[in-house]
């Protein structure tokens, strides 16, 4: 039994790592920025967590580790991402020096060492080399692209090939690529980790397949029942149109596409028998990755999706009371109905998705369009589950960041806006039934901040009564979603 220190146990690959490094038998400490996205998981209680980023160690989450698992990725988070991620990566080397850390282990992204690398990777590989600069044993797995229910690159070939049965492409999407299935990517943390000597250097790790990624595409389209899709290869399109194009197409929004695509000129293809020899053969092939991924999709069995990360187009901000400084808007509404608290609050934690927003429906549908066409999620995401909410959770284009159930939800909204806003609920029992205070809360950024709030708040009017109208009409039906 080895004691683990896994960063980014919130995000897609950590949030399976850790379950299966527990059911290993090792004992599991997490490094996380937002510790309250935990609270739902099954294996929160078995693991130690320590609030904190990698850029920023506490010296208690290094403390007596054996193994230390780096899977922290800041793409796209900010304009200096890149030169961010390679300071985080050597903050994180540092304190894992000072505390004795036995290895680190590291999972990058695949490509050669060249020139025409993308920034996307060009970035992975120098946290790699960062890392590895200082004393301690670091295992680099560069992986190439991960296929699993939820992954970003799951999705973006998801929506691409099942919203499109005509694609106009570029030319990148006939470089070659070896996707690997996250299971295989989980077996191959595992295996790093339990060696019995230290696996020193880099170690790329791909599925038995190298392929296009048009037969990417068309192997989907076979898995999920469609009809052959066709391609239209246009030379003009480039990386950064192709980014536009996949955010408006697919949950995954054009800031976080635009490095993605571009990374998709490079072919990423296993070069050697280095890691086959020292970690063992991948188990499942393209087909069967793709066949599993939407199997898990379809039955809404999905543990963890890339949505979670703790990145900039999908961040969960705190929020500061009024008298804390700074302007905030406010658009406060009050109602009361004779049903519980347990049933309003159910009620509230069926909004977006299936369900809706109850009032002002072509609004919000407006709305989520012209978030989509400046490069947001848009409402294209729903939700993780119809019915029940965990903090972290995707909500159309809002994230939870509060619940405190039955009485407090809070939601944050993840579209382009020129502020912050906030859509949040408090829940009260009284003698004759419950109270719901209903807040819409908008922090400007300068003078386009105020003008978008006084242009939208007309039509606050169209939608926020009629909410929560349909809200108390649902907790007196019992909390069932309408047909």
């Amino acid at each position: 039994m080895s004691r683990i220190l896994v960063t980014g146990a919130t995000g897609y690959v950590g949030g399976r790592l850790v379950p299966r490094l527990l059911s290993e038998g090792h004992s599991v400490r997490c490094l996380v920025r937002s510790p309250g996205k935990l609270n739902h998981v099954a294996w929160h209680d078995q693991v130690e967590i320590v609030k904190g980023e990698v850029g920023n160690v506490p010296a208690l989450a290094m403390n007596e580790i054996d193994v230390a698992i780096y899977l922290v990725h800041g793409i796209g988070d900010g304009d200096d991402w890149v030169a961010k991620e390679v300071r985080d990566a050597d903050n994180f080397r540092h304190s894992a020096e000072a505390a004795g850390v036995g290895r680190i282990i590291y999972l990058g992204g695949m490509g050669a060492d060249d020139p025409s690398l993308s920034e996307h990777l060009s970035s992975r590989h120098a946290v790699g080399q960062t890392l590895a600069a200082g004393t301690i044993p670091v295992t680099e797995l560069r992986a190439a692209v991960i296929i699993g229910s939820g992954s970003a690159s799951f999705e973006m070939l998801r929506y691409l090939v099942e919203v499109l049965p005509v694609m106009v492409t570029p030319k990148w999407v006939t470089t070659k690529s070896q996707p690997i299935a996250i299971s295989d990517v989980l077996d191959y943390l595992v295996r790093a980790i339990e060696a019995p000597e230290p696996l020193t250097g880099i170690y790329e790790i791909g599925g038995p397949d190298v392929v296009s990624y048009a037969e990417m595409m068309a192997i989907y389209a076979q898995e999920a029942g469609l009809k052959r899709r066709r391609l239209i290869p246009v030379p003009v399109l480039t990386p950064r149109l192709s980014s536009h194009w996949v955010g408006i197409v697919t949950p995954v929004p054009a800031s976080l596409a635009r490095p993605l695509v571009a990374s998709l000129v490079n072919e990423v293809v296993v070069r050697d028998t280095r890691t086959i020899k020292a970690l063992g053969a991948p188990q499942r092939s393209l087909r069967e990755a793709i066949r599993l991924a939407l199997g898990r999709t379809r039955s809404g069995d999905v543990p963890t999706a890339f949505t979670a990360a703790d990145l900039q187009p999908f961040r969960a901000y705190e929020t500061d009371p009024s008298w804390a400084g700074g302007t905030e808007l406010i658009d406060e509404r009050t109602t009361t109905t004779d049903s519980s608290v347990e049933e309003v609050f159910a009620a509230l934690c069926s909004l977006g998705g299936d369900t809706g927003w109850h009032s002002g429906e072509w609004l919000w549908r407006l709305r989520g369009f012209i978030d989509v066409l400046w490069g947001g999620p848009g409402l294209r995401r729903g939700r993780r589950d119809p019915r029940s909410l965990v903090i972290g959770d995707y909500v159309d284009f809002w994230r939870v960041e509060d619940l405190r159930a039955p009485e407090f939800l809070r939601l944050h909204a993840e579209m382009l806006l020129p502020g912050d806003a906030w859509l949040e609920w408090t829940v009260s029992a009284t003698t004759t039934g419950t109270t719901i205070v209903q807040r819409a809360r908008f922090k400007p950024r300068g003078l386009w901040g105020r003008i978008y709030w006084y242009s939208v708040l007309p039509f606050h009017s169209l939608v926020f009564p009629g909410l929560l109208r349909g809200v108390i009409k649902q907790a007196r039906t019992g909390g069932r979603r309408r047909a």
